[in-house]
């Protein structure tokens, strides 16, 4: 199994900064693309930013230049560092990530629990 454990969440004023970081941690054979999602109230969970194992990025239109994702394989670790934050950046952001637990096994994703950001004066 692998786990996801988020940190970093909180309340910032808009315009402010946070870090999020997510940890996958388990019985892991290797981990593809990281990735963080978001989802407001009443709204459906949406894509935040990927990042491949090569570091490739991909971004959601709402937050390109503002957020940028980055990783450590090593220590299968995944960061989303939010600048100029906005009230409408507020939502539960979840970690995701696509592993496979052993040679031969299929590729699964893997969740978070998920963190709160709120973004508010």
């Amino acid at each position: 199994q692998v786990q996801l454990v988020e940190s970093g969440g909180g309340l910032v004023q808009p315009g402010g900064s946070l870090r999020l970081s997510c940890a996958a941690s388990g019985i892991i054979f290797r981990i593809y693309t990281m990735g963080w999602y978001r989802q407001a109230p009443g709204k459906q969970r949406e894509l935040v930013a990927t990042i491949t194992s090569a570091d490739n990025t991909n971004y959601a239109d709402a937050v390109k230049g503002r957020f940028t994702i980055s990783r450590n394989n090593a220590k299968n670790t995944v960061y989303l560092q939010m600048n100029s934050l906005k009230p409408e950046d507020t939502a539960v952001y979840y970690c995701n990530a696509e592993g496979r637990l052993g040679v031969g096994l299929p590729r699964r994703q893997y969740w978070g629990q998920g963190t709160q950001v709120t973004v508010s004066s």
